[in-house]
């Protein structure tokens, strides 16, 4: 390769990552706010994800709930991860009790805004149904700050950037 060869691939190479990291590394804090209705049972637990526009996981954003053994009853979540613990690390909270807000703040990066990804949220209690897929919204401009109705144990969900 010549000189001149390698000074452009170089140059092509700096700026295409000089144009791309950006992207990459740019995030926005998200608030999301769950309240639960009043459904006379124990505290919920709920599993806050990410989906793309395949329907793939591609993190969690948030569990509530401390015991692992109930996990398996956030059944969406927890087939997409295959119950790796991993996948929680640092991100768990206690379960939420029924009539209650669960406000959690994450960094979701700006390059999956409007670009066909989905939160979605499961929901638990001991000794009555699950609730999988009780939320699925899609991670847009125009769906931040309007509250959505669950299908279960979720009352109103809300994101806000």
């Amino acid at each position: 390769m010549t000189n001149t060869c390698a000074r452009t691939l170089t140059t092509t190479t700096a700026l295409t990552c000089a144009l791309m990291l950006p992207a990459l590394a740019q995030a926005r804090e998200v608030n999301i706010t769950t309240t639960l209705k009043s459904y006379g049972g124990d505290g919920a637990y709920l599993a806050v994800y990410l989906t793309n526009d395949h329907n793939g996981y591609e993190g969690t954003l948030w569990l509530a709930g401390g015991k692992a053994k109930y996990y398996k009853h956030l059944s969406d979540w927890f087939g997409a991860t295959y119950g790796d613990q991993a996948e929680i690390d640092g991100i768990t909270g206690a379960s939420v009790g029924q009539g209650r807000t669960l406000t959690v703040t994450v960094e979701i990066a700006d390059a999956m805004i409007d670009a066909g990804y989905q939160i979605r949220v499961d929901a638990a209690v001991e000794d009555m149904r699950d609730s999988p897929a009780e939320i699925i919204v899609p991670l847009t401009a125009a769906a931040a700050g309007k509250p959505v109705s669950g299908t279960g144990y979720v009352d109103t969900f809300q994101f806000d950037m």
